[in-house]
């Protein structure tokens, strides 16, 4: 994020905290920033850009900005309400919206702040650097759940550039977040061509998402439409991408899927209550029950994928361990019916959960083999994982840290790979030989278990310790499950 961008969050942001101390909260004072500055931006982009506002003239930012007092809280109420009863991407960002701010004196401080910059540089990103500004504040601050929604932008990008989506094919992300990965896909394919009736369609056909949680389905809902995507219809939806096969699918899926491993959704019963909550998903195309959820989303990704389609996954390591039928047949599946080529071993430090282990997967889809042999010829493993540390704050993922990786990829011809110290090749029946199928594979020397102080600092050990206590909690809970289910047989 470019400082003058870091300068403007630092300078709303700051008046949070005197709102705090007056009892509203950071995650509500961030939401009625995000209403209020999407307003500002969207005047900005008629006027700067020459944009067309899809917002009615009687709800727009210069209507608001000249009031105060009771007509002002009376204006920017009545906004809200009549933006959430409008169609297609204007209501599904201003779902549900109501005024936090009704003290007029408070509301008039914030309008005032931001009526008093300009948020979008011509031909600068500000749009997503602004609103992903305020949510990792507000995710420092508070320690809440906010930091799962953000995949650091080098990685982003990353992913983007060796998985080479082009102009014309479509984009998925089903836990899409602010939508990071949709916008890098953007910025990627729109230098593509200059004809305009791809660039029409890139815009307004080729990029979709999903994600369960409302706040940040509007917040990406506001990114892509400040970007030119989506043209009034919402490219993005509220709910649960797990919950049924949508029947769309597509050339490129991208995606961070929600830390945690249990899954639950709630089953309305006849009465409109709920009837039942569950923690398994019941789907015809899933070929295996299972309460993990990173393990529903790679069957769900299986299910929406083009029969030649591509996907880049970011997964935590359970994924390539984790016991049980489902954990193990998945990974048979990947390996045998889809082109499984390879893993990126990420460090920890990297993320707003401390802890966290985690990869990116990169497969490819194609239809069965006729002489019935797997689909994987070669898994190739990158570890940027062992004797590699990363904080948030003293040393963040930078773009040039996955140069090596990128280069490494060829992604323009896979056949020209060549082993290096970090980056092996492992034919994939010895893979398919190892015990329960586990893929969770090193082989550099961890140095920092001989030298103490390359030791990470203890809150990160404490929390790998946790992570750890967990994966193995759930481990046994899977096999006594699968124990109890035989048992009822």
């Amino acid at each position: 994020m470019n400082n003058d961008h870091t300068g403007l969050v630092s300078k709303v942001w700051n008046y949070a905290h005197v709102l705090r101390d007056q009892g509203i909260g950071y995650g509500d004072y961030v939401e009625q920033i995000t209403f209020l500055l999407f307003l500002k931006m969207d005047q900005e982009r008629s006027e700067l850009l020459g944009e067309a506002s899809i917002i009615p003239a009687k709800w727009r930012w210069d209507k608001l900005a000249k009031l105060t007092g009771d007509d002002l809280e009376l204006q920017y109420r009545h906004a809200l309400e009549n933006l959430a009863k409008e169609k297609g991407l204007i209501g599904t960002i201003f779902r549900k919206a109501q005024n936090k701010l009704t003290d007029p004196a408070k509301l008039k401080r914030v309008v005032s702040l931001i009526d008093a910059e300009t948020w979008i540089g011509i031909g600068v990103d500000v749009k997503g650097a602004i609103y992903e500004g305020l949510l990792e504040k507000n995710a420092a601050e508070v320690k809440s759940g906010a930091g799962q929604y953000f995949t650091p932008r080098p990685l982003i990008n990353a992913m983007v550039e060796v998985i080479d989506p082009h102009i014309g094919e479509t984009v998925h992300d089903p836990a899409c977040g602010t939508g990071g990965f949709l916008l890098s896909a953007y910025d990627h394919m729109k230098g593509q061509s200059q004809d305009r009736a791809q660039q029409r369609k890139l815009r307004e056909k080729s990029l979709s998402g999903t994600d369960i949680v409302d706040e940040v389905v509007r917040l990406c809902g506001m990114n892509l439409y400040l970007h030119g995507i989506g043209n009034g219809e919402s490219p993005i939806k509220s709910g649960d991408a797990l919950a049924t096969d949508p029947g769309d699918r597509y050339d490129v899926v991208l995606t961070n899927p929600p830390f945690g491993k249990k899954s639950s959704y709630k089953v309305i019963g006849e009465d409109g209550g709920v009837d039942t909550e569950r923690e398994t998903y019941e789907r015809g195309d899933f070929k295996f029950t299972t309460s993990n959820k990173q393990l529903n989303f790679m069957q769900h990704i299986f299910t929406i994928l083009e029969s030649d389609g591509r996907a880049a996954v970011v997964l935590p390591d359970n994924v390539l361990f984790e016991a049980g039928s489902a954990g193990e047949g998945i990974r048979r599946r990947l390996l045998e019916q889809f082109d499984f080529h390879t893993l990126l071993r990420l460090p920890t430090g990297i993320f707003y959960k401390q802890g966290v282990k985690a990869n990116v997967l990169f497969f490819d889809k194609h239809p069965p083999r006729a002489d019935g042999k797997p689909n994987t010829k070669e898994l190739w493993i990158y570890d940027y994982r062992t004797n590699i540390n990363h904080t948030l704050k003293k040393n963040p993922l930078q773009p040039a840290d996955l140069e090596d990786f990128v280069s490494r990829y060829s992604s323009g011809n896979r056949a020209k790979r060549k082993e290096t110290e970090r980056f092996k090749r492992f034919p994939v029946a010895d893979l398919l030989k190892r015990d329960k199928l586990n893929l969770d594979i090193f082989w550099l020397k961890d140095e920092s278990l001989d030298d103490v102080d390359s030791l990470p600092p203890p809150d990160v050990i404490a929390a790998e310790i946790v992570e750890n206590l967990q994966a193995a909690l759930e481990q046994f809970q899977s096999v006594a499950d699968e124990l109890g289910q035989l048992d009822t047989q």
